[in-house]
């Protein structure tokens, strides 16, 4: 079998040779003659490129490229080495549907990756700023399921060493992380944050020390950013990507995560409860006793503000209307799932 080539950190180096390489070593019998790359999607820590193949053999016509993007990946390498992670060691032992990962492979400080990724078109990526309505959502809580319910409460999950435990020092930090991304957002965003925003911000801030290591008799393999731009809608199901965010955790934090998200404040309080109900019938389905998925949603929202206000602050991506809109969205939609939840109460 041919050896599999290294990371590229830039479009222009998926040659035919490079792509003809790469294939091979995953077993594919084809030679790549030529290649045509256009940039796709919104990533925002993250290049993607769909690959139009020509050549000989056996070859998909199109491929999806993933590559790092920003000048300044100290940040952001982290979050490649997880996604990583994911194609190379976690996503044989989970059941979430995502996209066939064809190549993986990423420097030693994996400030430079490369993920080749089956192409799913012409499935649907979700709009983050549209949202969702409760069919779209149950599609997503179901495969959501599908992640959480193959290693739910699994002790192997903290042996991989992208999965670690948060312990609290870890919390500490991620407190004083967090606090000053609030700050930078309440001072960037200023005029669009409605009344009492500033305050509710800060209260989260101050409880995510706290919450990040709460209930952990409670865990599972987290997307950690499991919302609607980094879902694929197609025919036949919905696909995860970007998972860049990786982790173990309580189960809660994504389930809010999405669903505090995607629908608007009126659409989220009719159909929660349907909802909530179609994750736990799905976890059954994987074996899993659920226990209260209703007080696990409420518990998670806390993720709403943290990985929204982060992505705003440290994305490597440049700022752009649509960037802002979709970070205003998100964060609109989360305080108000907090307002009527009060997850601070179970802290």
């Amino acid at each position: 079998m041919t050896e599999a080539p290294g990371p590229v950190d830039d479009v222009a180096d998926l040659t035919p040779e490079w792509l003809t390489a790469a294939l091979r070593a995953e077993g594919l019998d084809g030679r790549v003659t030529s290649v045509a790359a256009e940039r796709i999607g919104h990533g925002q820590m993250g290049a993607n490129f769909r690959l139009q193949l020509d050549g000989e053999g056996d070859l998909p016509a199109t491929l999806v490229a993933k590559l790092g993007a920003g000048e300044d990946r100290s940040i952001v390498a982290g979050g490649y080495r997880k996604e990583v992670a994911f194609y190379r060691d976690v996503a044989a032992t989970v059941a979430v549907r995502r996209p066939r990962c064809h190549h993986v492979s990423a420097n030693e400080d994996a400030s430079v990756f490369t993920l080749l990724l089956a192409d799913l078109a012409p499935a649907q990526s979700g709009d983050q700023l549209a949202g969702c309505g409760p069919a779209e959502a149950r599609q997503a809580v179901e495969n959501l399921a599908a992640l959480h319910g193959p290693r739910w409460c699994d002790p192997a999950l903290w042996d991989h060493p992208e999965l670690d435990r948060v312990d609290a020092d870890g919390a500490a930090f991620l407190g004083d992380v967090f606090g000053s991304a609030v700050a930078t957002f309440v001072d960037r965003y200023r005029p669009d944050l409605g009344e009492g925003d500033d305050a509710l911000l800060h209260e989260v801030a101050e409880a995510v020390p706290t919450w990040v290591t709460a209930r952990p008799e409670r865990f599972a393999a987290l997307h950690g950013d499991y919302r609607l731009d980094n879902l694929l809608f197609a025919e036949d199901g919905v696909y995860a990507v970007d998972w860049q965010t990786l982790g173990a955790g309580h189960p809660g934090r994504d389930l809010a995560y999405l669903v505090e998200t995607s629908l608007e404040p009126d659409v989220r309080r009719e159909h929660q409860d349907e909802l909530v109900d179609a994750y736990a019938d799905a976890l059954r389905g994987h074996g899993v006793d659920p226990g209260d998925v209703a007080e696990d949603l409420r518990f998670g929202t806390l993720q709403g503000p943290l990985i929204t206000v982060l992505g705003a602050v440290y994305a490597t991506a440049e700022r752009t209307d649509r960037s802002d809109a979709m970070f205003l969205t998100m964060l609109r939609r989360s305080l108000a799932t907090i307002r009527d939840l009060d997850p601070l109460a179970l802290l």
